[in-house]
């Protein structure tokens, strides 16, 4: 795990960052929030389980299945699958005294390649109002896909338990809501969970295009797929995948040219998301440790976190370490001695909790921040060694810090408390680092990083 250096530089110390240059010695790491570390501690991987075994138990969930309400009293298919996880949020919400919205997103799809005819899709949702009228319209968002399917993609009646693919996303959507509703955060949380996932990320796709096209800032999309920790040989139960797109799919060509001008390839906000989501986790300790992984998303598939990114907002994937192709997208069977299907019994329900205490404390952290600077620049009208930053103020920040690091490292290296202004000098050649500015509220609460 790379860990931030924090250093103080003297206004009148001419940094290099040769290789040889001796830096200052680092300032103490941020502390951790009281709150938000209680309320990791209280993600269950009990209820985890009880939550992965209920949605096995609907057989079946694929986004083809029985909608109609005989099936959904039998407790069989995706409609029984939807209104049981959205009896779930409610029942959060009334226990935390209505502070989540639970609503639904409908909408008609088909015929597709994969639809042959027109059907009823639902994401399910649950929006936790921000209780700062400044930060109540910013967005961290956590989603995982409830659909489920088996080797057909097409088979509406056949088990497809979908246990990992995505129970454990779903499970980690709606243990964060649980665990987070008992709090609260200046900025909007939103719990989602969406269908049609394995027929082409259409649940996704509608949900993304509703939010731009209402005009939500979401900074935010925490995408939780195949993170059950399947129990083979192999796995690493210590790591979580993040996958996060470096040039933004949504870049127009103006964008595409700024971004080759100064050797911004890997700092998108997607990337920049992932770091804070590295720092996170390294400032909570938790037992499972973010890997960042520097490309849209694994080689010959795809996942919802892409039909956020189109529309041109920030958002990863979160996958197991190792995933174990006879357990995903596969009949439940034996054959040659190998079972195949993604069956609850091959979930790790403590990995998952860990998983999710990782993800809570992300969204927890960016809820609790104040904005990221916008219009950050790095003045470049001169040759000069010196390097000037400036930005607008952010609502409720208390203070900036001006971060860079290397432009071969994949993480930010050094950062330099720079008051409450809005612009910075710092003694350091901008051709030969990366930099960006971040927002600090009177708590310490971090904002993420935006680069110029």
């Amino acid at each position: 795990m790379n860990i931030l250096i924090r250093i103080s530089i003297p206004a009148a110390i001419a940094l290099t960052l040769s290789p040889s240059a001796a830096l200052p010695a680092p300032l103490a790491a941020a502390a951790p929030d009281r709150r938000i570390s209680a309320a990791l501690q209280a993600v269950s991987a009990t209820r985890i389980k009880t939550t992965i075994d209920k949605l096995v138990a609907f057989g079946t969930r694929s986004t083809l299945s029985a909608q109609e309400p005989a099936s959904i009293k039998a407790g069989r298919g995706i409609g029984a699958a939807r209104d049981w996880i959205k009896s779930e949020l409610e029942r959060y919400s009334l226990d935390c005294g209505g502070c989540l919205e639970v609503g639904t997103d409908s909408f008609i799809e088909g015929p597709a390649e994969r639809i042959p005819a027109p059907i009823t899709l639902t994401n399910v949702y649950a929006v936790m109002k921000g209780t700062d009228p400044a930060s109540a319209n910013r967005v961290a968002l956590i989603t995982g896909h409830y659909d489920s399917r088996n080797s057909d993609t097409l088979d509406v009646t056949g088990d497809a338990p979908g246990a990992n693919d995505d129970g454990s996303g779903t499970a980690a959507s709606l243990e964060c809501a649980r665990v987070l509703s008992r709090l609260k955060f200046p900025g909007t949380v939103i719990f989602l969970t969406v269908a049609g996932e394995e027929q082409g990320l259409n649940g996704s796709r509608h949900f993304a295009k509703l939010a731009r096209a209402k005009g939500w800032i979401i900074e935010a999309v925490l995408n939780n797929d195949i993170v059950g920790g399947d129990r083979g040989p192999a796995q690493d139960n210590g790591v979580v995948r993040v996958f996060s797109e470096g040039v933004p799919s949504a870049a127009d060509d103006k964008m595409l040219q700024r971004i080759r001008a100064r050797g911004g390839e890997s700092d998108s906000t997607s990337r920049q998301l992932a770091r804070f989501i590295a720092e996170t986790g390294a400032l909570y300790a938790t037992a499972v440790k973010p890997l960042l992984i520097f490309r849209p998303d694994r080689y010959l598939r795809g996942g919802d976190h892409s039909s956020f990114n189109d529309e041109g907002y920030a958002a990863v994937r979160f996958t197991e370490y190792r995933e174990n192709y006879a357990h995903q997208h596969q009949n439940v069977r034996t054959e040659g001695g190998v079972e195949f299907g993604d069956s609850a019994k091959f979930v790790n329900t403590d990995y998952v909790a860990g998983v999710v205490r990782l993800n809570a404390a992300v969204l927890a952290a960016l809820a609790s921040a104040p904005p990221a600077p916008a219009g950050v620049a790095l003045r470049t009208t001169a040759l000069e060694n010196d390097s000037t930053l400036t930005w607008q103020r952010s609502a409720r920040a208390a203070g900036y810090e001006v971060l860079w690091r290397s432009t071969t490292s994949p993480v930010w290296e050094h950062a330099q408390s720079v008051g409450n202004g809005t612009s910075a000098t710092l003694p350091i050649s901008k051709d030969n680092v990366i930099f960006a500015i971040r927002a600090l509220d009177a708590q310490g609460h971090r904002s993420l990083a935006a680069a110029p």
